[in-house]
């Protein structure tokens, strides 16, 4: 028996669940899942990323440690994955690992993938010291002025919810929203995620939800920023605001 087949095994009893509604919720046949249970076979990435969303954990971690003589819990803390690490040279001590503008969308069902992480392109930013950092596309324009639409913002990765911040900006991945920057404020079992632009009213997502967090390190805006021009008509309507606040 594989450490796969082991693990599989044993989460799927963890659950209560018949192989059957495993292989219904990540729809494979069950005769397909009873060979990789029984170690008969081995799945393909397709179906690997598949068990990796299902129960939460990497690939690396489903086919290298045993989980019977563990608690996925003490490895994930925010329903988190342990991160595929990226191999570099003695030179490139602290690589950022770039997410791709085209890669974006994808990323919440890539980034488990132990080949899709290798195939990043890596940067290095030495004032940032140590940690596990990694470069994120920033769209639209949500987090005005300080963070503008095309800009790449550079996140720490973070273990724990507990070393969140409040009132600190992040990249938070989420399975229903992707990939998003924002202002937490954090609850007892959710957080609040705010815009800068306050355009956008903030909104909230559980705990359960978030599956990863980067703390904000650095912005990388890709285009020159234009002088705005402020004009007659607009000066006389700030005067004629400010005359109308003060009236009442």
């Amino acid at each position: 028996m594989s450490t796969l087949s082991e693990n599989l095994k044993h989460l799927r009893a963890k659950e209560s669940k018949s192989q059957q509604a495993i292989a219904d919720a990540i729809k494979i046949t069950r005769g397909a899942y009873q060979k990789y249970e029984e170690g008969k076979s081995e799945p393909p990435h397709s179906t690997l990323i598949k068990f990796s969303n299902y129960y939460t954990i990497t690939i690396d971690i489903l086919l290298q440690i045993d989980l019977r003589e563990t608690n996925p819990e003490d490895l994930m803390k925010l329903n988190n994955r342990l991160l595929f690490p990226v191999m570099t040279s003695e030179e490139e001590k602290q690589p950022i690992e770039l997410i791709p503008r085209s890669a974006q969308a994808g990323y919440a069902l890539g980034y488990g993938d132990p080949e899709f992480i290798q195939s990043l392109k890596t940067m290095s930013l030495p004032f940032l010291g140590v940690g596990k950092f990694r470069a994120f596309p920033i769209s639209g324009d949500s987090m005005l002025p300080n963070v503008k639409d095309g800009s790449y913002v550079i996140g720490e990765y973070l273990e724990h919810l507990t070393q969140v911040k409040n009132g600190k900006t992040y990249i938070v991945l989420t399975k229903d929203d992707g990939i998003v920057y924002k202002r937490i404020q954090q609850g007892v079992k959710s957080i609040d995620l705010h815009s800068d632009n306050k355009f956008y009213d903030p909104y909230t997502v559980s705990i359960h939800e978030i599956i990863e967090l980067w703390e904000f390190k650095a912005a990388i805006n890709v285009e020159d920023s234009q002088p705005e021009e402020i004009t007659n008509e607009q000066i006389m309507d700030t005067i004629m605001s400010m005359k109308g606040g003060i009236g009442k």
